[in-house]
Parts: C-alpha cells; sequence; structure tokens
C-alpha cells in the first residue's frame, strides 16, 4: 500500500512541476528584420562607398534562415548574395555573388548576436560578427580580415532597422 502511495504523490508531484513550468518561451530574434547600412558611418579605411547595402535576416521555417545582401554601386549596378542556413556553424553554400566568399558558417551565440566565417576557393576570408542594440534599432558589423600585408584588421560598419 506505501508503494501505491509513494507512487501516486510522486506522479502529482511531477505533473504539479510541469504545470508550474510554464509554456517554452522561443523568443524572436532581433537580429530578424532589414537594415540599411548608414552610409554617412563608413569607415574612412573602406574606400569609396556604394550607393546602398540592405542585409536582410528571415526564419524561413524548420530552424533555418536567410540571408539576403544586396549592394548597389555608385553605377547603379546590384550585387546580390543569398544563404540558407542553420546557425550551427556548418557551412553552406552562398548564391549568387560570389566576389568576396562562395561559402558561409553561421552560428548565434546569444539572441542577438550571429557570427560569420566566410571562405573562397575553400580558403578563409573574413570574420563577421553581428550584434543588435538593446533598443532593437542600430545593428553593428565588426568585419574582421587579413591585408595584403597580413595583418589583421576590423573594420565596424552600423546598420539602422527598415520598416519601424
Amino acid at each position: 500500500m506505501k508503494w501505491k502511495f509513494a507512487t501516486a504523490a510522486l506522479a502529482c508531484l511531477c505533473l504539479s512541476m510541469l504545470a508550474s513550468a510554464g509554456p517554452v518561451h522561443n523568443p524572436r530574434s532581433p537580429l530578424l528584420g532589414a537594415w540599411a547600412l548608414d552610409l554617412t558611418k563608413m569607415p574612412v579605411t573602406y574606400g569609396t562607398p556604394p550607393q546602398s547595402v540592405t542585409y536582410t535576416f528571415a526564419d524561413v521555417g524548420q530552424g533555418k534562415w536567410q540571408t539576403s545582401i544586396d549592394i548597389v554601386g555608385k553605377d547603379g549596378s546590384v550585387r546580390h548574395m543569398v544563404s540558407h542556413y542553420t546557425r550551427d556553424g556548418q557551412a553552406v553554400k552562398i548564391e549568387g555573388d560570389q566576389l568576396e566568399a562562395d561559402s558561409v558558417a553561421v552560428s548565434a551565440p546569444a539572441p542577438n548576436i550571429l557570427v560569420m566565417g566566410l571562405a573562397k576557393d575553400k580558403r578563409p576570408g573574413s570574420t563577421r560578427v553581428y550584434s543588435v542594440s538593446a533598443d532593437g534599432r542600430e545593428m553593428i558589423e565588426s568585419a574582421v580580415n587579413v591585408g595584403d600585408d597580413g595583418m589583421p584588421f576590423v573594420r565596424t560598419f552600423r546598420f539602422t532597422r527598415l520598416g519601424k
């Protein structure tokens, strides 16, 4: 009889713990949405800035994200890149323009942080770290690369959210 009471008590305890735990909350990442590069705050070492740069991060379901990048040159030419990935650090192919990179690996160590490793022809390219401000209006891109002299450098780019 004691074991029946103990089993029933344990079952009640487990059910009450599950009920009090509440629903699982999966917050929407503040990275999602469209972002425009603030051309007025370009690094002086960049050179001539393009006409515009737009990044769009979208959740396409089943744990996958899509990043679309559109760069409009001063002459009106458009470079368009798209990648579809899970944020698990595994490399995927970049579709469209591959001037800078042909593959990317992405991870997200926090909801407002995204890390991208880029490669071209199976050789390391640049590393990009994206972080969104607490108010969700600004995204900072820290772009790490190696110059022709073999020395690493970091450039910082500022984006503003579009559509809000």
